[in-house]
């Protein structure tokens, strides 16, 4: 048994063995902790003092239980609350093994057990709150939530603890919460007042931070995922965000279309139907400017893995202030977005919020109101939640018929590092992976004992399918031959595609015995030449560079990612550094993370942040990078970068996609098909033929090819681009360059025109990355 969940069991029975409400303390409103009130105007606290607060509540509250769960990438504890009636907590061993049989219809007998188990059982409900730190509401709407389960003796809170089981993750990205208030309080009273750090709020992934449902790749996701999901199976998730200030007060679901086609039927009609009831709610609580069926879509399953495990996504999306300190919006001021005018009552928009002063104790309440209509409904249906849950799953494992048998990974000629990350994958995901046990034949191709077999017989086959499978996104437009819709993230999440793993869908059953599920193989990432850790005698390893701009690019944070999995020496570069010139002295190669030319030059403004942090690379940093490239550097500008780079160090590059409209070309996340001249040291020990993880980058056109070489390529075939998600206008970019080296004075400059390490998913085409950094240091020294 899970560590974690064997000490909170036992924690349970022994509160529940020991006296009654004679060692209960008065039960602590947060204002008793914290010093005041959530929600109060211009003050935020550190992570230390939220979880003050639920240990408190542990030591008062027999309807409490609050546990670390692990360590944060920066170190923090990781807490989760469990709260529920004292009777509910003291058998969570028992509910705990109804809920595990519920999630797998294959451990249930008849339909009579499953009857049994659906009356014993109770409604599991996860929240997960501040996963963004600049959405500061967060930070206290849990503690709100918390109190009132654990002190009111309404009929609807015990109404709550009696059918539920809360969940409740206080933050998901706990550093964030301290990064955030730490600058909000330093900058209190100044004209930074209220803008978000001059750094990522999460120290590797920013806000990308919850578009990592399926890769898995932060300590966070996997101790929600393996430590919660995987254990519990809750029945209905929320998650509670922010939005902007100019927009609706509060969103709640139905979503947008489109659906991913995985998700089972019952799971869309229950998300729309729980938020519907939420906002029916919050409309008779007299909270205006409620939104549903806008902004957001239920395309991905990277910001919604709840959809693929039995379970219900509400996500709650509330109106910002500026972090802490009040705003004032007119009604005029508010703008329309996609599915909602916040100026006009529709059906999904009935009361319309008149403008005025916004705080964040207005947030809070909004946010907890929320919480609270979920949970008395996930209370008043929690025979319907359960019965619907054990459905899905009973679905899923006697198979849709319209879904390949299993989907077949070969072992040999694998890059075995992408292989076991795509097992290790399915694996957190819950999905059952089997291997063969004898030889056996799919159409022509003959596999041997030991290849991977993933059946979709199974409770979570939906997630595996999902990420299995090549996305076809459909042609949405805002009317017809009209501009496209845009998604709200991206179209496209095959991983074998961008981990460079081949996967074969077997329409029909295979004849092979298999094994019972196997344990994934754990990935050994390790990028030879790029370390010193080769011995005196291999190659100096390149001395890298990556510029770390205060804007806080997401890109910059992912790719330090990718550089400290590997264990890739590098330096980061502040504004000042490369301002200082020479940089040469003590770097090969320097890395420009994807971001806009503006924000590489102009940074942060000075009239809202302190000298230090603003301005960006202005003309000396400029000057810096084209001395360094002259003096026989090798400068790599990653995507939109690439626009800085051709401008600023007069490459003879063009962009072909420069100044085309949306009807013309379009691609918002999308795995396109990428040759490459492998004769090149750029593509040294790639396949001909790989991806190209497209995303409103560029692509190019070289004016001088006694300087410039294209060394990867996009199609001439404008029907061959496009391996997965969504493209218009193919044929603007096929056959155009990806990839170029241009050579400038004595060094060079390397232009990616898309992210060959996007979300630290791309594994297939790391290794280009890779080899522009050792070609540096072959060429420096």
């Amino acid at each position: 048994m899970h560590l974690f969940v064997a000490s909170l069991i036992a924690l349970a029975a022994l509160a529940a063995a020991g006296p009654a409400a004679a060692q209960q303390r008065p039960v602590p409103a947060p204002a008793a902790v914290l010093g005041f009130a959530p929600g109060a105007e211009r003050r935020l606290v550190e992570w230390d003092a939220i979880t003050r607060y639920f240990r408190a509540l542990d030591a008062a509250s027999d309807r409490v239980i609050a546990r670390e769960i692990g360590k944060t990438t920066n170190g923090a504890s990781f807490m989760v609350a469990f709260i529920s009636s004292p009777a509910n907590l003291a058998r969570l061993a028992a509910l705990r093994d109804t809920q595990r049989r519920l999630a797998d219809p294959r451990l249930v007998r008849d339909s009579a057990e499953a009857a049994r188990l659906i009356a014993q059982g109770k409604t599991f409900v996860l929240i997960t709150s501040s996963i963004h730190s600049d959405e500061v509401g967060g930070f206290f709407a849990p503690l709100e939530i918390a109190y009132r389960l654990a002190s009111s003796a309404t009929p609807e809170v015990r109404r709550i603890l009696d059918n539920t089981v809360v969940i409740l993750v206080p933050s998901a990205n706990p550093d964030g919460v301290t990064i955030v208030s730490r600058w909000y309080n330093q900058t209190l009273g100044t004209g930074a007042e209220g803008t978000d750090p001059p750094e990522l709020y999460h120290h590797y992934t920013g806000h990308d931070n919850n578009r990592d449902w399926y890769a898995f790749t932060q300590v966070e996701t996997r101790m929600v995922v393996d430590s919660l999901y995987g254990v519990w199976h809750p029945q209905v998730t929320m998650d509670i965000h922010q939005m902007g200030s100019e927009g609706p007060r509060m969103f709640v679901p139905p979503y947008l279309d489109p659906v991913e086609p995985n998700v089972d039927p019952l799971l869309v009609q229950s998300v729309n139907a729980l938020g519907v009831h939420i906002a029916r709610r919050l409309t008779a609580d007299g909270l205006a400017g409620i939104s549903l069926n806008s902004i957001y879509d239920m395309w991905t399953p990277a910001r919604a893995f709840q959809h693929y495990h039995g379970a219900v996504r509400i996500l709650t999306e509330t109106a910002s202030a500026d972090l802490a300190t009040s705003i004032t919006v007119p009604f005029d001021s508010l703008r329309p977005e996609p599915g909602v005018d916040p100026r006009t009552a529709t059906w999904n928009f009935v009361a319309p919020w008149p403008g005025g002063r916004w705080t964040l104790a207005d947030i809070v309440r909004y946010q907890t109101a929320g919480a609270m209509a979920m949970l008395d409904h996930a209370a008043r249906y929690r025979d319907e939640w359960l019965r619907g849950f054990y459905g899905v799953g009973l679905r899923a494992a006697r198979g849709w018929p319209d879904w390949p048998y299993a989907y077949v990974i070969p072992t040999a000629n694998q890059d075995q590092t992408a292989l076991a990350t795509l097992l290790q994958i399915l694996r957190h995901g819950q999905v059952e992976v089997r291997s063969a046990l004898v030889p056996f034949s799919l159409g022509r191709d003959r596999y041997t004992p030991g290849t991977y077999v993933v059946p979709l017989r199974q409770p979570y086959a939906a997630f595996a399918k999902a990420l299995l499978e090549r996305q076809v996104y459909p042609d949405l437009r805002d009317y017809p031959g009209g501009p496209p819709k845009r998604p709200y993230d991206v179209t496209a999440h095959t991983l074998p595609l961008l981990l460079g793993v081949r996967v074969i869908a077997a329409p029909e059953s295979l004849a092979v015995g298999l094994s019972a599920p196997v344990t994934a193989p754990v990935p050994v990432f390790r990028a030879p030449g790029l370390s010193s850790a080769g011995g005196p005698r291999a190659p100096a390893a390149p001395r890298v560079g990556l510029y770390r701009s205060y804007t806080a690019p997401i890109d910059e944070g992912w790719t330090r990612w990718i550089l400290d999995l590997y264990g890739i020496p590098y330096e980061s570069l502040v504004d000042s550094s490369i301002r200082a010139g020479n940089l040469g002295a003590g770097l090969d190669a320097i890395v420009l993370p994807d971001m806009s030319p503006r924000a590489i030059v102009e940074g942060l403004s000075p009239r809202r942040y302190p000298a230090r942090f603003a301005g960006g690379l202005g003309t000396s940093g400029v000057q810096g990078l084209r001395d360094f490239v002259d003096g026989g550097g090798t400068l790599i500008a990653l995507n939109d970068a690439c626009a800085f780079a051709i401008a600023a160090l007069e490459l003879p590059v063009t962009n072909a996609l420069d100044g085309l409209s949306n009807l013309e070309f379009y691609a918002p996340g999308s795995i396109f098909r990428l040759r490459l001249d492998t004769d090149h040291p750029l593509a040294e020990g790639m396949p001909a033929e790989t991806i190209a993880w497209f995303e409103s980058g560029p692509a190019f056109d070289v004016r001088d090819p006694t300087r410039a070489r294209i060394v990867g390529r996009y199609p001439t075939a404008a029907g061959e681009v496009l391996l997965s998600g969504w493209v218009l206008g193919a044929a603007q970019i096929a056959g155009k360059g990806a990839l170029v080296e241009v050579r400038r004075g004595r060094g060079k400059v390397v232009l990616f025109g898309f992210r060959p390490q996007y979300r630290g998913q791309s594994q297939a085409t790391f290794p280009l990355l890779f080899n522009a950094l050792r070609a540096s240091a072959r060429e420096t020294r």
